[in-house]
């Protein structure tokens, strides 16, 4: 079941920056989708430099698909889920189909950065970077949950908690990035440094912007005596009722959030999967110290097995 706004019209004309925001969705969309093919037929063979052969780079492809194709999904029916409202009359436009979607995306998303971190944290034998590998999709499943009782509920103060979670999650990603500075040079160093920095961006943005906006809307809500719906009224409301609206006023805070997420995190995505073919180039940017460290282990090992273990090399500790 839909609804218009009274004075709404049907036809999302080009004059209306709503749909010059969405046109650009579109495209940048439509760009992913062409990456993520380019990707898949130069990828999807075992290369000499990918890790985990071709099931590896093909589990990365498939959950970057998901990603890339659901972020495209929600970039051509853009919809704000506790608000119900969306650009067009479809059943496709419902909340309950767009946050399943977005709840498969993101947990995919999720899976990537672990797997990358779990291989550059055990290349290394950086335990930080294994720990945030590790931490990462619980933290992220524990941040669906709350997004989605406050699709159902309508509460605001549990999608604060929910990006407030995001944000944990990615400082571990960051400090795990971060501890692999000392490790790699070159190149290398230069990919981590502008992902952190990436990171910090985003994480400025989820406290500055994002998580404040939902908290004023939460207060918002308090001061209008708005009354919340239990979880099994939300998920018939989210099964049934849209509100299709072009204002700009009703759009106008879900933009910069949409843009960002439909934009730069899918190219986190895309990238991930480039990064994952690459793992048995990246010993050549080793720093000099670590590098050393590893082409002498398998000699130590054999000679330890005839002197016994070297009293000043033991496990590396972060």
């Amino acid at each position: 079941m839909s609804i218009k706004r009274p004075t709404q019209s049907n036809v999302l004309v080009w004059s209306n920056p709503v749909a010059r925001w969405w046109g650009l969705l579109s495209l940048v969309s439509l760009v992913n989708i062409a990456v993520w093919v380019a990707l898949y037929r130069n990828l999807h063979e075992p290369q000499a430099g990918s890790l985990g052969g071709r099931f590896g780079i093909e589990l990365m492809l498939a959950l970057c698909a998901a990603y890339v194709f659901g972020c495209a999904f929600r970039s051509l029916l853009p919809r704000a889920d506790v608000q119900r409202i969306c650009l067009f009359d479809t059943w496709l436009s419902s909340v309950i189909v767009g946050r399943t979607v977005a709840t498969v995306a993101e947990i995919c998303f999720a899976i990537q950065w672990a797997i990358i971190l779990h291989r550059l944290g055990t290349m290394t034998g950086a335990d930080t970077t294994l720990n945030a590998a590790l931490i990462i999709v619980p933290l992220i499943l524990i941040a669906e949950a709350f997004s989605w009782y406050a699709v159902l509920t309508k509460k605001y103060w549990a999608n604060a908690l929910e990006n407030s979670i995001w944000a944990v999650a990615f400082f571990f990603v960051g400090l795990g990035l971060f501890r692999l500075l000392p490790e790699f040079d070159g190149a290398v160093r230069v990919v981590l440094l502008i992902a952190i920095f990436g990171i910090a961006g985003y994480l400025a943005f989820l406290i500055i912007i994002d998580v404040p906006m939902y908290l004023k809307r939460w207060r918002a809500e308090l001061a209008n005596g708005s009354k919340p719906l239990r979880p099994i009224e939300g998920l018939r409301d989210v099964s049934k009722r849209w509100v299709v609206t072009h204002d700009i006023f009703e759009w106008k805070e879900e933009m910069p959030w949409m843009s960002l997420y439909f934009s730069a995190a899918v190219w986190a995505s895309l990238a991930l999967c480039v990064v994952f073919s690459l793992e048995r180039e990246l010993p050549r940017y080793r720093t000099d110290a670590t590098a050393s460290w590893f082409s002498s282990a398998p000699a130590d090992r054999d000679a330890s097995a005839v002197r016994g273990p070297h009293p000043q090399r033991g496990r590396r500790i972060d």
